[in-house]
């Protein structure tokens, strides 16, 4: 059985988890070490005696892309260690049941794996879609039928009693404890792979049907040659899901599209325009993943964020590498082009309000080359910090090399510098 001496002689701090926020116990990850030496020998025992209770799961409010919000659940850091044990213990026996096409919370598996499958399908005919968005899967996830599931492959009594603990724990919102009869909390290390138990019978259905399909945890897609065939597959699938999964699809959300129509983490498909290219499409990022970028730079170009220049670049360096990071696949030379010279006005606003009273501001102005007399009106000038940061006087004193000596560095220049990696 999982509980024996080889995990719980020793307390596997490192691998703590997805959230190092307290719970409702108020304890935090750094905490956890200290608390351990006093109490490990009294939970160990309670573990394997099976008289484990966990502690409710503290619900917390995260807001999303769409203005809306998502409730994250965040068990006690005594909890998380508990349920990355059985994590641990757990994923090697299911790994080797789950199927080739799924690619979320996997060993050696990424989202990047199912842009590149999902951009195959398209490319090689497959371009009616049944894009399925599932509504509130974690809020939804049936605990009798999960529980049958592990059963199939876990044997152990203790093992299957200490998950339905997990799974039944009380969640506190605003201070009032609310029972839970179904559902996984997003925001505990056991969540992922509890998603992939359930989302494995739906990928084990498309597989025995032979579909071409892509999954990345509660997002997937099924590519099909024509309409025809895509509208057949979506009915059936979201009786599949309706009967035998018990997990309600968001209809609104749901449909079936074509690859110009459709996104998928982040990015989206647009016709390549090259003779002998007919029918073939490219990625890119899509509008929202743009959109995004741009509000995170302009906080952190932002004349009120509170930050010295060099602090600016080192956070905007910071989020434009990992952003490039991510979309290092997409084709978008044009619009990253047009982006950075956006990037480099606002970051010149920033100087020129840095610089405050018009004495410095003409000093200044004198020390990058500007006449006395044209440093002295530029900087008693009416004009507005934008104004002023898109005019000749800043862009040509202000220059791109003097800004890469800052530490600055262009989305092209990352852009360019990523795609050499995946060779393009």
């Amino acid at each position: 059985m999982w509980v024996s001496n080889h995990f719980f002689t020793k307390p596997v701090a490192n691998k703590l988890c997805y959230v190092d926020a307290a719970g409702v116990d108020g304890r935090s990850v750094n905490n956890l070490s200290s608390y351990l030496k006093t109490h490990w020998s009294s939970i160990k025992e309670r573990v394997e005696s099976g008289r484990y209770e966990p502690d409710a799961i503290l619900g917390v409010e995260i807001p999303k892309s769409n203005g809306k919000t998502r409730l994250l659940g965040v068990p006690t850091v005594v909890d998380r260690l508990l349920q990355q044990a059985l994590h641990q213990q757990l994923s090697p026996i299911f790994e080797k049941d789950f199927q080739e096409h799924s690619y979320g919370f996997r060993p050696n598996r990424n989202a990047h794996q199912a842009i590149k499958q999902a951009h195959k399908n398209i490319n090689d005919g497959y371009q009616d879609i049944v894009d399925i968005d599932l509504k509130s899967f974690f809020d939804e996830v049936s605990h009798e039928l999960l529980m049958t599931l592990i059963y199939r492959r876990v044997k152990c009594p203790l093992t299957l009693k200490l998950i339905r603990k997990f799974l039944r724990a009380p969640i506190q919102k605003n201070g009032k404890l609310e029972k839970r009869r179904k559902g996984v909390p997003q925001g505990s290390p056991l969540s992922p792979l509890l998603s992939n138990i359930i989302l494995n019978e739906l990928d084990k259905e498309l597989t025995k049907r032979g579909h071409r399909y892509v999954r990345y945890a509660d997002d997937f897609s099924v590519y099909l040659k024509s309409k025809t065939a895509a509208r057949r597959v979506g009915n059936s699938i979201y009786l599949f899901l309706r009967d035998e999964l018990r997990l309600p699809i968001n209809r609104e959300k749901s449909g079936i599209r074509r690859p110009s129509k459709f996104y998928m983490l982040g990015y989206g498909f647009v016709p390549v325009f090259c003779k002998g290219s007919k029918g073939q499409y490219q990625l890119v990022a899509d509008i929202f993943a743009l959109k995004r970028l741009k509000e995170k730079i302009k906080w952190i170009t932002r004349k009120t964020t509170p930050m010295t220049f060099d602090e600016r670049i080192a956070k905007l360096n910071q989020v434009m590498k990992g952003w490039m990071h991510y979309f290092k696949y997409a084709n978008m030379h044009a619009k990253l082009r047009v982006i950075d010279v956006w990037i480099r006005r606002r970051l010149r606003g920033c100087i020129w309000h840095d610089w405050k009273k018009p004495n410095r501001k003409m000093k200044n102005l004198m020390r990058l080359g500007i006449p006395k007399g044209m440093a002295y009106a530029w900087s008693r000038t009416r004009m507005g910090r934008w104004a002023v940061a898109c005019s000749p006087i800043l862009s040509t004193t202000i220059t791109i090399g003097r800004l890469e000596s800052r530490g600055y560095v262009s989305l092209e220049s990352y852009y360019l510098k990523v795609r050499k990696t995946v060779g393009s």
